[in-house]
This record gives C-alpha cells, sequence and structure tokens, in this order.
C-alpha cells in the first residue's frame, strides 16, 4: 500500500487487524518523534491495550507494564508505566477529540505524556486543548472497535507489531 507520507504512517498489527495512522508531525513534532522512537525500538511489540472504555476510548503503550513478555510485564500494574524516555512537554492544540483521533495519555502534570496513547471511538471533545493530540486513524478503526474492553481488561487485545510504514 502506498501512503502519502510512509515516514509519517504508523502501522499498528493488532490482535484484532491492521490500524494505520496518520502521525500529525506538525501539529505535535516532540510526541511524533517520540511515537517513531518508540516504534522503531520495537517498544510498542507485545503491548496490550490495558483500558478501553466503550462509548470513549482503547488505552494501550504502557511499555513498562503492559509490553506481554517484557522484564517488567504486570497486567496489575499496565497503565501506570512509560518508558526510559524523559516525559513530554505538552503539545495541546486545537485539533478536536473525535472518532480515530490518536493522543497522549498523561497524569495529571500536563507534561508527564510518555508512552502510553488512546484511539478515541467517538467524539470526546472535553478532552480538547488538554491532550496531545498526535494521530489520525486512516484505516483498520473497524478493527479498534473490536478492541476487549475493561478496566482493567481481562485477556487484553495486543499491538503484536508497531511500524513505520517508511520502514516496511
Amino acid at each position: 500500500m502506498a501512503y502519502k507520507d510512509p515516514e509519517n504512517t504508523l502501522i499498528l498489527e493488532t490482535t484484532k487487524g491492521e490500524v494505520v495512522i496518520e502521525l500529525l508531525p506538525d501539529l505535535a513534532p516532540g510526541h511524533v518523534a517520540r511515537i517513531k522512537e518508540l516504534a522503531r525500538e520495537g517498544a510498542y511489540d507485545g503491548v496490550v491495550f490495558h483500558r478501553v472504555i466503550d462509548g470513549f476510548m482503547a488505552q494501550t503503550g504502557d511499555v513498562k507494564f503492559g509490553k506481554t513478555g517484557g522484564a517488567n510485564f504486570n497486567p496489575g500494574r499496565a497503565g501506570m508505566g512509560g518508558s526510559d524516555k524523559p516525559d513530554l512537554k505538552a503539545e495541546f492544540s486545537n485539533v478536536s477529540h473525535k472518532r480515530g483521533t490518536c493522543s497522549m495519555a498523561r497524569s495529571q502534570n500536563p507534561n508527564s505524556a510518555n508512552s502510553q496513547f488512546f484511539i478515541c471511538f467517538t467524539d470526546a471533545p472535553w478532552l480538547d486543548r488538554q491532550y496531545t493530540v498526535w494521530g489520525q486513524v486512516i484505516e483498520g478503526m473497524e478493527h479498534v472497535d473490536e478492541i476487549k474492553r475493561g478496566e482493567p481488561v481481562t485477556d487484553p487485545d495486543i499491538i503484536n507489531k508497531a511500524r513505520i510504514a517508511a520502514d516496511a
């Protein structure tokens, strides 16, 4: 498949199917760089969707506690970890959280995003200008819709492999 900008296209091979995300480096250059760095290192490979709320979003990306087969894998703590890289400075924008929007998870501190992210199932305008939007699902949203729900999820779905299209 030919993508408009392969260097800024993230492909997630999940247990439900392939999800293609257009990265938005003009909107959130630091966050896009982090997502690409972690994808290229294989950090997201094997990571579970640990928090999935029907009618809201699917959250993943805890490369410390949420990586199946990882040294620190702990389903009970998935969602509490990040990567060993420093937290990111917020890159809030006026882009709305809508169906298929990819945005960074964080703690109460606006500058605490690290590796975790979520994909919106539906519009979530209350998140606008409070979370960093870095991508938009352009293919495979039907697979995101199939991700197993839960907080935490029992026997969660997984990102089998995350890659940048330019590297494929």
